[in-house]
């Protein structure tokens, strides 16, 4: 039977924007299948939504694990009949160049952060052809997609990557009435984007988002609910004709071409 409330598929929901975006459209009254190998985050995720809904499914599970996907979205429609929006947000990676990279964590990222997103996109479209119906799939990318940072190659080379599966997707998905886009952050204050250590063990985290925000325009990185926000209007109907593309969320990053400390260097008056 098919529920009278939207259906968001959500996987990297135990923090940073998952969480986020779990909570927004929480406050939509949308009804929420949330996925995690994190079972502990993906708890605190269920209370942070349960005071604007009840209607909630946990996945704690492995997106490496092919079986995993289908049951994520067999339970999701068993137990409400639809989905929405599919948002693939989950993402690792190894703080490693590409002269030492190993193969497993090569691997390792692009299952999660590659094959997983283009199989739960299949699996989801396939079910839900089966009932007529269609979803708006999301792809959360990445600024690293075209500004390489040098010591996370499999990672930016999923984020390209994972750009032009939300173009495929929405070719082949698009006549059934699918809609597939994707946005591609600048730095977020996330965990994930503060964990990085030098070879030493120091951390040096707030070194690297001091210099990306000294090159942002808008001088500062954004909140995982400001990315939230924008996942949220791109499923939605005021969104309804945007499909097969990328929306940069960088704070004018990507456009900018040295660090305004330099620029205060040459005119101090106007920067």
């Amino acid at each position: 039977m098919k529920s009278d409330r939207k259906v968001l598929l959500l996987t990297g929901a135990a923090g940073g924007i998952g969480r986020a975006t779990a909570e927004r459209f929480a406050r939509d009254g949308f009804a929420l299948a949330l996925v995690d190998i994190d079972a502990e985050g993906l708890n605190v995720t269920a209370s942070v939504i349960k005071q604007f809904t009840d209607a909630c499914l946990l996945f704690p599970g492995d997106l490496q694990e092919p079986a995993f996907l289908e049951t994520i979205v067999d339970n999701t429609l068993a137990q409400w009949g639809r989905i929405d929006v599919l948002v693939n947000n989950a993402a690792w990676r190894s703080l490693e160049t590409l002269a030492t990279l190993s193969l497993e964590h090569w691997e390792k990222t692009i299952r999660i952060n590659l094959t997983a997103p283009a199989f739960l996109s299949r699996i989801t479209a396939g079910r839900l052809i089966a009932l007529h119906q269609s979803c708006v799939i999301i792809n959360i990318s990445s600024i690293m997609a075209e500004l390489a940072g040098g010591y996370a190659p499999a990672y930016t080379v999923c984020k390209g990557a994972i750009e032009s599966l939300t173009y495929e997707l929405s070719v082949l998905y698009g006549p059934k009435g699918f809609r597939s886009v994707a946005i591609r952050p600048g730095n977020v204050h996330t965990p994930l984007n503060d964990d990085y250590n030098t070879e030493t063990e120091q951390h040096a985290g707030t070194a690297l988002i001091s210099d990306v925000e000294q090159r942002t325009p808008l001088q500062r990185s954004a909140t995982a609910h400001e990315m939230a926000n924008a996942v949220c209007w791109l499923a939605s109907e005021e969104a309804s004709f945007i499909t097969g593309t990328v929306l940069t969320i960088d704070g004018g990053l990507s456009k900018n071409f040295n660090a305004y400390s330099l620029k205060q260097q040459l005119k101090p008056n106007e920067f």
